[in-house]
């Protein structure tokens, strides 16, 4: 079979989707590393980057679409110094943003708790990193962070 079937204890989520309140593109704002960030997007591409100025400047952007073209940008990324060995740490800072945002957001937290032991996979067809990809083989990364998440919440429950 090419595909995997999709299957009942499996919650697909996508990452970009602002009605989505497990992506990073959500409007729920949270406090960490004294800041106020609008979104998981914003955090997390601001963290890779070394340059306060240039965090400041995504954390400033108008909207999660923005902070992400922000952090990709391969002349800002170059111009602005990308945090040493970010591919071995982009993992930490998403769940950090993930899990702050939970913390700060009881309904979130709840309803993530609610998934029970589902799965949760980013349902993106372009992205095999963070996402199933679309023959729903790649490694899912975003759906991990949230199963991790989830299961941190439940321990501190």
């Amino acid at each position: 079979m090419l595909f995997k079937a999709e299957d009942e204890n499996t919650l697909y989520i996508s990452r970009h989707d602002v009605d989505e309140i497990f992506g990073s593109y959500s409007p729920h704002s949270f406090m960490l590393e004294e800041k106020n960030w609008p979104t998981v997007e914003h955090y997390f591409n601001a963290m890779k980057f070394t340059n306060s100025q240039y965090q400041e400047k995504i954390l400033r952007a108008p909207t999660p679409a923005k902070a992400q073209k922000l952090g990709a940008n391969w002349l800002n990324r170059f111009f602005w110094q990308k945090q040493p060995d970010w591919k071995n740490r982009q993992i930490v800072y998403m769940t950090r943003a993930i899990y702050s945002k939970c913390k700060q957001h009881s309904h979130i937290a709840e309803a993530l708790l609610a998934t029970g032991d589902k799965r949760m996979v980013e349902n993106s067809q372009y992205d095999y990193y963070w996402g199933c990809g679309r023959d729903r083989r790649g490694q899912n990364k975003y759906g991990e962070v949230l199963m991790n998440v989830r299961d941190k919440l439940a321990e501190e429950a």
